[in-house]
């Protein structure tokens, strides 16, 4: 197999989901990055100086768990070491998506919390998301504090950054951004109506129970 077809199937998948982040609003055009583990040595993973909206698979990179770019003619993403200390510490995630929907980015800003009780699919799908402290983008410190905390919850809020989700899969890990993203602008409004009718303690076990 030539070179540049090599996982071409898996970097498809990979370009099709950043697509789909991008048209829904959840990241810009420079900004976020996906990735998916697709052996016990090898991510593919979107590069830096990319097109969201637009992304084509070939402008997909490969790199190894050792952090070897096997795509040098693509540069790699400035959060990639990130994305690789998570794979390296946590063999049950294989995919990984970090973006910056507005909403939820907003509440890192705020250090408020998203409440994810005022439906059951939010509760289900995203439990109580986890808060991590600032740390710059790109740096070692912010891969670091990145991977520890993603070892608690699959769903992590950067302080003053954006979002990362891990999962089995793509699906898993996109649709818990999205239902982040919702659950963010439901508890905004909620609260300028000044009315809440969350889910109570029973309610939330029941659910925890049943899907986290």
């Amino acid at each position: 197999m030539k070179k540049e077809l090599k996982y071409k199937k898996e970097r498809k998948e990979v370009a099709r989901f950043m697509r789909r982040l991008y048209k829904q609003g959840l990241t810009t055009t420079s900004g976020g990055n996906i990735s998916l583990r697709i052996s016990d040595d090898i991510v593919v993973i979107t590069p830096s100086a990319t097109d969201k909206g637009r992304m084509k698979w070939k402008e997909v990179g490969l790199m190894s768990l050792l952090e070897e770019n096997l795509t040098p003619d693509l540069k790699p993403s400035i959060e990639s070491a990130l994305h690789i200390k998570i794979y390296r510490r946590n063999k049950e995630v294989s995919a990984i998506i970090h973006a910056h929907p507005i909403f939820a980015s907003s509440f890192t800003a705020m250090k408020t919390t998203i409440d994810t009780s005022l439906t059951a699919e939010a509760r289900a799908i995203c439990g109580e998301p986890r808060f991590v402290p600032y740390a710059l983008m790109g740096s070692e410190e912010l891969a670091e504090i990145v991977s520890q905390n993603a070892l608690e919850s699959d769903i992590l809020l950067l302080e003053n950054h954006g979002v990362l989700t891990t999962g089995s899969d793509l699906l898993h890990a996109f649709d818990k951004l999205e239902v982040l993203e919702n659950a963010a602008k439901m508890t905004l409004i909620v609260k300028m109506n000044g009315k809440k009718r969350a889910l109570s303690a029973l309610e939330i076990r029941k659910i925890d129970k049943m899907f986290r």
